[in-house]
Order: structure tokens, then sequence, then C-alpha cells
């Protein structure tokens, strides 16, 4: 992906080597909310609620020159993304507002409650914005051989798209739906608004392949962008994770969807663009 030169986002909030400050050992009610909302979105709970998150053990921690060349490429893609969902937004006769993207190091407090870096990257409805940890990026490429830039974009876009279902309402709707659901049928429902998400990380990606790098005149997305992104949404399927970290697999307890779930409905929305093509939760092709 070309992006060194462009436009960066100036919606980022840089916490790294700040502290987290305000969660004793072994969670809290902050853990417990975002926790919550990392399980309707798709994530582990368990990561939060169990891992160490104690902010007085946080040191500040120094900033890695790459890391810095990383949030300046998170800022380019941010900026993109705003440009895009303006349009889209804006075509629905709907005003887009931009979400904010906080990168922290190991720890920090989020309108749902405390982050640490064992969350992974989410977005919070609560206050509208997006967390990552950047050494998230280096996970992906040493534990799901998920690299390349666009790899890390993909990753940026899904969690916009989730911004953008919550200003769509779609995010309300599934918190009212989830009330009286059994653990296995809430699984299944935020299956659907993962895989929706990684639509909309589609439908960005095919609009973005539109947009030229001013000074070069050239396509800003690469020959081999693509295959980055679809190899990372293969890498983190819930099918494939189940069966690197326990030997087998559990299609009820999946919450993100199937390597191929996760890797159709991103190709669809790039390929399409059309955001009626995303409707997942009336799919009947997702069990």
């Amino acid at each position: 992906m070309l992006w060194q030169g462009r436009r960066q986002s100036s919606n980022i909030e840089d916490r790294r080597g700040i502290s987290g400050g305000g969660l004793v050992a072994g969670g809290g009610f902050g853990a417990i909310i975002i926790a919550a909302i990392i399980y309707l979105l798709g994530g582990n709970p368990d990561r939060v609620l169990n891992g160490n998150t104690d902010p007085s053990a946080q040191q500040a921690t120094v900033i890695n020159p790459a890391d810095d060349s990383t949030s300046q490429f998170v800022a380019v893609v941010l900026a993109d993304t705003e440009d895009v969902w303006s349009k889209l937004f804006n075509d629905m006769n709907k005003q887009y507002s931009k979400p904010v993207l906080v990168m922290f190091t190991q720890s920090t407090q989020s309108g749902c409650g405390f982050a640490s870096e064992a969350s992974g990257p989410f977005y919070c409805p609560a206050d509208s914005k997006v967390y990552i940890d950047l050494s998230f990026f280096q996970e992906m490429k040493d534990r799901f051989h998920a690299s390349g830039d666009f790899a890390q974009a993909y990753v940026i876009a899904h969690e916009v798209g989730h911004h953008v279902q919550d200003l769509l309402g779609i995010t309300r709707q599934v918190d009212a739906q989830r009330q009286n659901l059994s653990e296995t049928a809430m699984n299944k429902l935020s299956v659907r608004l993962e895989l929706q998400a990684d639509f909309f990380a589609g439908v960005w990606a095919h609009y973005e392949q539109q947009k030229k790098d001013p000074q070069l005149n050239a396509a800003v997305i690469q020959p081999n962008d693509i295959e980055e992104a679809l190899n990372a949404a293969n890498a983190i399927g819930d099918d494939r994770l189940q069966k690197q970290s326990q030997g087998y697999v559990v299609p009820d307890a999946f919450t993100h969807g199937s390597s191929a779930q996760r890797v159709y409905w991103f190709k669809k929305g790039y390929t399409t663009g059309d955001l009626n093509q995303g409707d997942t939760f009336n799919d009947p092709g997702i069990n």
C-alpha cells in the first residue's frame, strides 16, 4: 500500500507510554464492562478478566521508532476510511461522524471500561473510539502469520466497520436482541455482527482501490494488498484459531466466523462495494 507522504487523520489519540490507571488487579467493574463489550463484538472476554490488568504494574514504555512509523501508517489508513465513509454516508443523506483511534501501550481506560493489550483491537460504542495496542500487528505476524501493511489496514477497517454499524443503529439492535439469548444463540448473533464488519472493511477496500497517490500518480492499493487482507481474514477465523489452540473445532463457540466466512464476506464487500449486499443478519448461509 502506498501510504507515505499522504494525509494523516487528526482523529488520533496517542496514549502510548502512558499508564492506564484506575483498576485494581483481578478485574473490577470496568473490566467486566469491557469484557461484555468485547464479547458482544466477538472477542474473548477471558483474556481481559483473567489477564494481568493491574495498571500499577505498568511502566511507561519507550516508543519504538518502528512503532512511530506504524502510527503514521495507522493515521493514513484512518484518514482513508474517513474519506470513503463520509462519501458513502453522504450518498445515503446521512452525516458520517468520524471515530477517534486511540493508540496505547499495555493498558488504558476506555468508555467501555479498562482495556489491556490482551483485549486486542476493539471498538467502544460508548465513546465512539477504536482502541489498539500497536504490538498487535507484530502478533499478527508472529502468531497468525499475517504480514503486510494491508493486513494491518484490514484490522483498522474492520474496527471502523463496527463504528459504521453503531452509526447505522445496528449495534443497538443486536444489543437489544441478545438480552434473552442463550450463550450459543448470542455467539451466532456475534458472528453475524463480525462478518458484517468484515464486509464493511471490504467495501472500504473497494473504494480505496480507486484512490491514487498524488505524488506518484499510482493506485494506493498495490497488487498484493488484497491478498494480504484475505490472508489475515483467513488466519483469524474461529475454526483455525480453535484448531491451533485446542486441537479441535467447536462451531457453537464461534464468535467471529470461520476462516471461509471471513474471507467470503470481506471479498463480497470488496468486489461489490454495495452496502445493500451486506445483510449478514438475514443471510441463510450463515449458521
